[in-house]
């Protein structure tokens, strides 16, 4: 024990000398750097600043809007169903087959003019509530400066696309009937999947220029930043495109769209005149967010699964109500045309039933793309402009079963509040304390944190 203790002594001492060369090596009480002092922001209260900045009369207009469409989804299944009725009952349906098959003998054939009369029909038949639903609607509430003349021509348009691939849908999908009569349901949808997947390819570059004009955004500071933020997130898109949806309604939209590696960056003139630069970052912030994310894909992945679940429950009930009123109608088998009335109606009750689950997956798509946009743009007083804009014709503050059934974004209060609770987090970056500097903000309130 006696030979440890000078080793012992030995330890100690080091140990001691250790401790006073990092005491004196580390900083004093009064030289050490204060924490920096934390702006105070309030993401409630900015949230309830920005509400306010809309008078009474303007949410009332916009929750009369919005509300009123919530008919329009009972409506739209309502009549269409009563027009597949009419259809039948008078066998008006069947009357136009007859004529499908004494004009041409094979049989695609048949089925082609058969829709083609169709689609024909159900247009004229459906033109005085489209009429209503989207155009004298949309003029009382303000949202549309279109002519009549116009909107009958877009109309016109749609028709006549509706036509071509529409034809095309019904002469493939009854081709599969004739040839599986028992499990047509199962090819059917997978035809439609095809029809569905077609049409998001092409709409971009060869549908939507037959309603709107796209033209090259000029080149501006704005124009830049939004290509920055494009390159940063790899979006392969080396232009923005501008196009001139003013002429039909005054809503503002963008989009960035594109599939197997494409990507174009669109947005509305109504969009480039009504919005602040940090709006517009913010919007294809959040448009970019649905490219990057691969929401495309998802939706289509989605839409997919409905339509196959759908073809099934649709063949089920089609098949009974066949059996019991067929003779009625004129309907000789699952393969006749003449029934095409009938699974047009119970496509159409069917996706009545599904809109709250349809509306909800989207809406998770939407929030998903508003936190991509928040952190990829930077701009939540410009994401809270932008909801706000979108009040026009979106209720603002609906109750949790409103916006479960018929909100396919979260609503504007929600958005709103999600942009300032993350301002609220990154209250202290330079660039929203710059912003801040040089804006009036809605419930800005700036202190030290004590």
């Amino acid at each position: 024990m006696r030979r440890l203790a000078p080793i012992a002594l030995a330890l100690a001492l080091l140990c001691l000398l250790a401790a006073a060369m990092a005491d004196a090596q580390a900083p004093t009480g009064a030289s050490a750097p204060a924490a920096a002092p934390r702006t105070h922001f309030e993401a409630d209260a900015a949230t309830t600043a920005y509400m306010a900045t809309l008078s009474p009369q303007a949410r009332a207009r916009s929750d009369a809007y919005f509300e009123g469409g919530y008919w329009l989804v009972l409506w739209d299944c309502v009549i269409a169903s009563l027009l597949a009725w009419l259809l039948l009952a008078t066998r008006l349906s069947l009357r136009m087959r007859l004529i499908a098959q004494r004009c041409v003998r094979a049989r695609a054939l048949q089925s082609a003019l058969y829709a083609l009369e169709y689609i024909v029909v159900a247009a004229l038949a459906m033109l005085p509530w489209a009429a209503y639903e989207g155009y004298f609607r949309e003029h009382h509430y303000g949202l549309s400066n279109q002519s009549l003349a116009g909107w009958l021509s877009d109309q016109l348009k749609a028709m006549l696309i509706l036509l071509l691939f529409g034809t095309a849908a019904i002469v493939a999908v009854y081709a599969v009937m004739r040839r599986a009569p028992r499990r047509w349901w199962i090819w059917g949808a997978g035809v439609l999947v095809v029809f569905e997947v077609f049409g998001a390819t092409i709409s971009p570059s060869y549908l939507e220029p037959v309603f709107n004009h796209f033209y090259a955004l000029p080149d501006s500071p704005l124009k830049q930043r939004l290509l920055s933020l494009a390159r940063a997130n790899a979006i392969p898109a080396t232009q923005v495109y501008e196009f001139d949806a003013s002429k039909q309604t005054l809503k503002m939209s963008a989009h960035v769209s594109g599939l197997l590696g494409t990507a174009q960056i669109s947005l509305n003139d109504n969009l480039m005149r009504r919005g602040s630069p940090e709006e517009i970052e913010a919007v294809l912030g959040h448009e970019m967010g649905h490219y990057v994310m691969n929401h495309l894909y998802e939706g289509l992945l989605y839409l997919a699964l409905l339509t196959f679940i759908g073809f099934a429950l649709v063949a089920w009930v089609y098949n009974r109500m066949r059996s019991r009123f067929g003779p009625r109608w004129g309907i000789s088998d699952c393969s006749d045309e003449a029934g095409l009335p009938l699974l047009i109606a119970l496509f159409t009750v069917f996706g009545l039933l599904l809109t709250p689950v349809q509306n909800s997956l989207t809406r998770s798509m939407e929030a998903q793309a508003d936190a991509f946009g928040l952190n990829a743009a930077r701009q939540p007083d410009g994401f809270a402009q932008a909801a706000l804009h979108l009040s026009e014709y979106r209720k603002l503050q609906p109750n949790a079963v409103e916006e479960f059934i018929f909100f396919d974004h979260p609503s504007g209060w929600h958005r709103i509040h999600r942009a300032m609770v993350w301002k609220a987090e990154n209250i202290d970056a330079p660039d929203i304390q710059s912003y801040d500097r040089s804006h009036t903000v809605p419930g800005q309130l700036e202190r030290p944190r004590s």
